[in-house]
């Protein structure tokens, strides 16, 4: 089986935020996701970190499960699905966190979903005049980018260094612009030098090109909360 394919297995594990489905290796977690912060601790915090309320017996005080810092219930009173934390329910988070976390539950429920069910593009690799026509799509474990054509490619998602998104249309007042493919580089594992690959969407399939497009709008957002994940 391939590491494009491999099947991880999964364990539920119980901790002070909540219940979380996470892969039983480390090494297997998605790319996008995200540890669970320390908690600020009680003795720490005497008032809320947002609005300045004392805590006392009535005033109880909470801890944001994405950020860890402690507040109020008033400022800390949502319950919002966190999926980059694998959490199984939605889970209490501070006011600015619950904002991130609704945005990027567009990512989990549809984005992430076009990525696995892949896009054709025209693949160029390196320096090479020649390209080839592949399925380009995310792993179902999220971890590698699969390409297939006549020849057949998986890079690693955290091997990835820069995504940069090609388009076209743009004009100087900031008119409409359409992603029309991308130029990523990646290390191949027991090598420092980089790797270069173009992705081209296809001019004579027009049918595609709609899917093309929302498959690098995608892509662009999975960029986004690598970095993320990766600067945590």
């Amino acid at each position: 089986m391939s590491g494009g394919e491999a099947s991880d297995a999964k364990k539920l594990v119980r901790s002070p935020s909540g219940l979380r489905m996470v892969p039983e290796h480390r090494s297997a977690r998605s790319p996008f996701g995200l540890d669970e912060p320390p908690w600020v601790p009680d003795k720490e915090c005497p008032r809320c970190m947002q609005c300045n309320t004392k805590f006392d017996f009535i005033t109880r005080k909470h801890h944001c499960r994405r950020c860890g810092k402690c507040f109020c219930d008033k400022c800390c009173s949502k319950k919002v699905p966190l999926p980059r934390m694998c959490f199984v329910d939605p889970v209490r988070q501070c006011a600015e966190c619950a904002l991130i976390s609704q945005k990027e539950t567009e990512f989990y429920d549809k984005q992430l979903k076009v990525l696995m069910n892949g896009a054709t593009f025209f693949v160029t690799l390196g320096t090479s005049d020649k390209s080839e026509l592949m399925v380009c799509r995310l792993s179902n474990n999220q971890r590698y980018l699969v390409l297939d054509g006549d020849s057949h490619y998986e890079i690693e998602i955290m091997q990835i260094s820069t995504v940069q998104i090609l388009t076209e249309g743009f004009t100087p007042g900031g008119g409409n612009t359409r992603a029309i493919g991308m130029v990523l580089q990646y290390r191949v594992p027991g090598s420092q030098e980089l790797t270069q690959m173009k992705f081209t969407a296809g001019e004579d399939f027009s049918c595609n090109k709609k899917l093309s497009a929302a498959w690098l709008a995608a892509m662009h957002k999975a960029t986004k909360l690598l970095y993320e994940s990766r600067d945590q």
